[in-house]
């Protein structure tokens, strides 16, 4: 299995909790580094828990899931730059 494929598994085990919510996630790139670019749909991008639903969620799930995976980004997080460490 690819990693596109293998992170996209990792986001399949999210995404009943993220469209219970009318939320959603996608994957936007994989950089050669095996940093995962992550964009948040519907009412994921505009949530005020999408940062904890993000690291918690997302980002631990990917991480978990493929472990040679460097960094996880999303596009449109806001209050929060698109960066794998807290605040660095």
């Amino acid at each position: 299995m690819s990693l596109y494929d293998r992170v996209e598994a990792a986001l399949d085990t999210m995404r009943p909790y993220l469209q219970t919510d009318g939320g959603d996630v996608e994957i936007d790139n994989i950089t050669d580094d095996n940093v995962v670019i992550l964009r948040l749909l519907g009412n994921c991008a505009n949530c005020s828990m999408s940062m904890m639903t993000f690291k918690a969620g997302l980002e631990q799930a990917i991480k978990k899931a493929v472990p040679e995976v460097t960094a996880v980004e999303a596009l449109n997080l806001t209050d929060f730059p698109a960066t794998d460490t807290f605040g660095q």
